[in-house]
């Protein structure tokens, strides 16, 4: 019987082996290498999904899948016959029904940034971005301290023109005073977003999409949602000043912090703006906190 059972065993072994092409120690590496990566994008698309409603047509299509083999096995045709068209064409439907997950992953990718490991960074342009995060921090712990609400969002890879043109163009330079006349109470521009491009104030008064989710905290007002919705379209950072708790908040990559500090908000934007490889480096603490 055991003799047996170690045939069985080396039998299945063997089909895997050559299933995967194990022929020798480099096909070995390989195939480690294959199961490896597969099971990394697996797991980025759960990641990926688990958060949106993607997650509950998943768990839809893996219900049909199956309900279409238990009637196989309960012999139920007519049952088996509807089900296995519906499977056949899932392939196309999937297209459909995750097209906002499929746009996300392909921007993402789009962002990955390889050439930088072939460009240097020029030192002037950092200067001139560590003067712009001191005047943004200016700004915004005075919007704060006056409870003057604000929204300024800065650019990175992501081009977002159509978000600019939705505003007044400015091309300004940007100082700390600017900053506080733009989002001043009942002014033209103070409604809206400010986009910087480049170290400028690009626009003002632009309007942002919202966020379509549903488990943010009710505490959250329209600017908070504008600047989640821009940073789960692009990979801009998006600054929010609220006008009834003055807290600064933080926005990147769809997440967000609140309650930051001037010495915090500094820290977020030489992280994400200054130092190399900040784009694929996220801050663990992008999450919503409902303080």
């Amino acid at each position: 019987m055991d003799f047996i059972y170690n045939i069985n065993i080396k039998e299945l072994f063997n089909n895997f082996a050559g299933y995967i092409g194990i022929t020798g120690p480099l096909s070995v590496i390989r195939a480690i290498v294959d199961i490896g990566l597969v099971t990394y994008v697996i797991y980025k698309i759960i990641i990926l999904v688990r958060e949106t409603r993607a997650w509950q047509l998943i768990k839809g299509i893996i219900f049909i899948l199956i309900a279409a083999e238990l009637s196989k096995v309960l012999k139920l045709n007519t049952i088996a016959y509807l089900l296995n068209r519906t499977v056949s064409i899932l392939a196309l439907a999937m297209v459909v029904l995750f097209q906002p997950e499929l746009r996300r992953v392909l921007e993402q990718v789009g962002r990955s940034r390889f050439r930088n490991l072939f460009v240097f960074e020029d030192s002037s342009n950092q200067v001139k971005t560590s003067a712009m995060i001191e005047d943004i921090v200016k700004a915004c712990t005075e919007l704060s301290r006056t409870f003057t609400g604000a929204l300024i969002v800065i650019e990175r890879e992501t081009k977002i023109g159509d978000i600019i043109r939705t505003g007044v163009q400015l091309d300004a330079n940007i100082t700390p005073e600017l900053l506080l006349n733009i989002f001043y109470p009942n002014t033209p521009l103070h409604d809206g977003a400010v986009i910087i491009r480049g170290n400028k104030i690009k626009a003002a008064s632009c309007f942002l999409p919202l966020t379509d989710n549903p488990n943010l905290s009710k505490e959250l007002g329209t600017r908070h949602r504008a600047a989640l919705g821009i940073t789960e379209a692009s990979d801009a950072i998006a600054i929010v000043v609220s006008e009834e708790s003055g807290k600064i908040s933080f926005a990147l990559n769809g997440g967000l912090t609140r309650n930051l500090t001037a010495d915090t908000l500094r820290k977020a934007l030489n992280k994400n703006l200054l130092e190399k490889g900040s784009a694929n480096r996220k801050l663990s603490l992008w999450k919503v906190k409902n303080k």
